[in-house]
């Protein structure tokens, strides 16, 4: 990484090599010229009890193993870089029928548009500050072509190909239409003020999902977080948040405290310690999520994510590794995430603390 080069040793001349007591370095030369300044001693190597702060060995996991469209993300975010690249990566997603493809989410291998892709593309776009435009309305056409009778988008679409896909996400001839898919699209285009035809039917499915939810599992609840995060309606969406807070904590689907993690089993069908946590429903501050917690299990909570990085630099991925390329792909988006909220919270410093990558002249 930059910066962490070891640093030149300085040659000496010889007659810096000479004794201070010997006759020739105590009484100069005749005419000679003054000494040159002593230079500064090069800094110490860095000992393997003073490890490199978090952010620094979470960048070298990213330039070793993401793929450039994280490496841009992590520029952004953490490095002062630019939002064009980004944008410019996420276009090679990018369909001619206006979905994201080619294993954007890296659960779904293959080029084929899916709303899962279309959820992940929104959420690097509003981090950007970017959803709007012509890309998001040819977008919304094409989440309305994909669509259930009932206006909410399934998990997975038919397709007269099948391409790899996690076990987890099962192909279906007819899908029904789920929160999981549907819920964090509408929510990210409500809060970026997205107004389209498609929105209304799948709004309303998401509030009957929400409000009507008895049996859940952990990742349809992060879902009709990203929902009520984002739709307009306030007061609703904070009584119905509430309601599913009672429901998580009822039903054990959070670990609040890591250190009793087996008091929490896992979701059915879910893998073996694939369990989640109060930072992962509320992964900023200002989520309805985070009202579900008291300050001591929050703190706990980002405890136990700061204490997960691993020894090379990235974060874990709990969920059941399925394919060498998914799992490979997905830690450095798991990296992001970890990063991005730990400073949402403060526990990483809210500036960047050198400039990004300087592009080629």
């Amino acid at each position: 990484m930059p910066g962490d080069e070891a640093s030149p040793q300085i040659p000496r001349s010889p007659r810096s090599r000479q004794s201070p007591r010997s006759p020739e370095a105590a009484a100069p030369a005749p005419h000679a010229q003054p000494a040159p300044p002593a230079l500064p001693a090069p800094p110490a190597p860095r000992a393997p009890s003073d490890p490199l702060p978090a952010l620094d060995r979470a960048e070298r996991f990213i330039w070793l193993t993401a793929r450039v469209l994280e490496q841009h993300r992590f520029a952004y975010h953490f490095l002062g870089g630019d939002a064009d690249p980004v944008d410019t990566a996420l276009g090679s997603y990018l369909n001619p029928d206006g979905g994201y493809g080619h294993a954007l989410d890296p659960d779904l291998r293959g080029p084929l548009s899916q709303p899962l892709h279309s959820a992940h593309a929104l959420r690097v776009l509003d981090d950007l500050g970017r959803c709007a435009g012509q890309r998001i309305e040819r977008l919304c056409r094409h989440l309305t072509d994909v669509s259930t009778p009932e206006g909410a988008l399934p998990v997975l679409c038919p397709a007269p190909r099948a391409y790899p896909t996690a076990a987890y996400h099962p192909v279906r001839d007819d899908p029904p239409g789920e929160l999981l898919a549907t819920g964090p699209v509408v929510g990210l285009l409500h809060r970026n003020r997205v107004w389209h035809a498609w929105l209304f039917r799948a709004t309303d499915f998401c509030w009957d999902r929400v409000e009507n939810l008895h049996r859940t599992h952990p990742y349809e609840v992060q879902s009709a977080v990203a929902f009520l995060d984002g739709v307009p309606d306030r007061a609703r969406a904070a009584a119905a948040a509430d309601r599913l807070g009672r429901l998580v904590r009822e039903q054990r689907l959070v670990v609040l405290d890591p250190r009793r993690r087996s008091e929490f089993p896992p979701a059915p069908g879910y893998a073996p310690g694939e369990q989640l946590f109060p930072h992962d429903f509320a992964r900023r501050p200002e989520s309805l999520a985070c009202g579900w917690f008291t300050d001591e299990e929050m703190r706990r909570s980002l405890d136990f994510l700061a204490a997960a990085q691993q020894a090379d630099g990235g974060w874990p991925v709990r969920r059941e590794a399925w394919a060498p390329g998914s799992s490979l792909e997905r830690r450095p988006i798991a990296t992001l995430e970890a990063l991005l909220t730990l400073r949402a919270y403060g526990r990483l410093p809210a500036q960047v603390s050198r400039p990004g990558p300087v592009p080629p002249r």
